[in-house]
């Protein structure tokens, strides 16, 4: 039997004139998920998107798991193609549905009659269909209101398609429609979220990764390319940035008072990822940042941060709490690699008694005091080692 997978965009069913640009990188973002699992034709028709196999090999289960991770698609479905008659329809309804008809207790069948020529209405085919697969399967109940499997006959221009239940999509909008920005990925389990949430927003991403060994280990550089790799179903390819960091934050620790350490190493991790970010033709930066969670995260700490860049600093997790960021992280399945015992550079040299409440005009001051030379920050920016995340037939591949 001839399967196809029925899509059914989100918000971008809303765009105007120029919803077909968003459409065009939707179905790109798409082929780039499904490519390594055969051939497909793929096409679009008001307000759906058709993907059908080409060939009867293909695992439509994981078909429909990588299309789940394309943002912009809210739901979808796989389907059954059959003859715009009655009786094919319903030969291929019992015969399609019959193993979760079986495991179900209560249905009911919705037709959609997109082709008026058709010589039945819909109530005619709900009718005409429940019936038959009742007599088919007759420990099943009709239930309209509640069903625990509803059967769809959809009768389109080019032929009809039978499914059941949809299932839910990755929503948002496609990536790559709304820019493209930096995200400052740590090793934590804040900043894999924050970079998902922003995706699903339709941003492409580049990862900044602030490294300073010997105080950070290859193994914790290595964590956070298994971070980068665990986003890549739903972004794409992600070039990875890995700043060395030791010098800066050595100077930092000798020349700055001890309770402003860890704010002036977020001023200086955000100028070094603002270069990167602007070489790279990013818009903005992503943090993974909640209000109040640690001593950094106040609101004159966000804000004595925020004035060294002149880029806009997105942060999508302000207002969440650490269960529901976990509750993200679990899903895409981070979490378990952002809790490894390995360090970072935001755990190097931690102050006893950090600052909560600096005044601008204070840290300022420090800096000046300090007198870094512009260099160092230079030196950072250009000595940061790239690494190329992105998804292949074989799985992932480190360039």
């Amino acid at each position: 039997m001839k399967e196809l997978i029925l899509l059914k965009s989100g918000e971008v069913v809303l765009k105007g004139l120029n919803r077909h640009n968003f459409e065009d990188v939707m179905i790109k973002n798409m082929k780039r998920r499904i490519e390594d699992l055969g051939a497909f034709r793929i096409w679009k028709k008001q307000s759906t998107l058709y993907v059908e196999p080409q060939s009867e090999d293909i695992d439509m289960d994981l078909l429909v798991s990588r299309l789940q991770t394309v943002f912009g698609i809210a739901a979808l479905t796989r389907a059954c193609i059959v003859e715009k008659n009655f009786e094919d329809i319903c030969a291929k309804s019992r015969e399609y549905l019959a193993e979760t008809l079986e495991e179900a207790r209560t249905f009911k069948v919705e037709a959609k009659r997109a082709d008026k020529l058709f010589p039945m209405t819909s109530p005619e085919i709900c009718r005409e269909l429940g019936g038959q697969l009742l007599e088919e399967f007759p420990h099943l109940r009709v239930d309209v209101e509640h069903p625990d499997v509803t059967v769809t006959v959809e009768i389109r221009e080019t032929a009809a398609y039978v499914h059941t239940n949809q299932l839910p999509g990755a929503g948002g909008m496609p990536v790559g429609t709304s820019g493209k920005a930096a995200m400052l990925l740590s090793g934590g389990i804040d900043s894999p979220v924050a970079g998902y949430m922003m995706a699903k927003r339709g941003l492409e991403l580049i990862a900044i990764h602030f490294a300073s060994p010997p105080y950070t280990s290859d193994r914790a550089r290595q964590k956070v390319i298994s971070l980068g790799e665990k986003l890549l179903p739903y972004t794409g390819k992600i070039r990875l940035f890995v700043v060395p960091f030791t010098e800066i934050q050595e100077q930092l620790r000798q020349r700055g008072p001890e309770d402003y350490f860890t704010l002036l190493m977020r001023r200086a991790m955000m100028r070094v990822a603002e270069a990167i970010a602007k070489r790279e033709e990013c818009g903005g930066l992503i943090t993974g940042e909640s209000l109040a969670q640690v001593a950094s995260q106040t609101l004159p700490a966000l804000a004595c941060t925020d004035m060294v860049t002149e880029l806009p600093v997105l942060r999508p997790l302000i207002g969440m709490d650490k269960e529901e960021i976990i509750r993200i992280a679990r899903k895409i399945d981070t979490f378990d690699t952002s809790i490894l015992p390995y360090e970072d550079c935001c755990t190097v040299f931690t102050p006893r008694h950090p600052k909560t409440k600096p005044r601008p005009a204070e840290v300022a001051r420090i800096e000046e005091e300090m007198a870094l030379e512009p260099e160092l920050f230079q030196r950072a920016v250009d000595e940061a080692e790239l690494v190329v995340l992105s998804r292949r037939h074989s799985g992932y591949r480190e360039v």
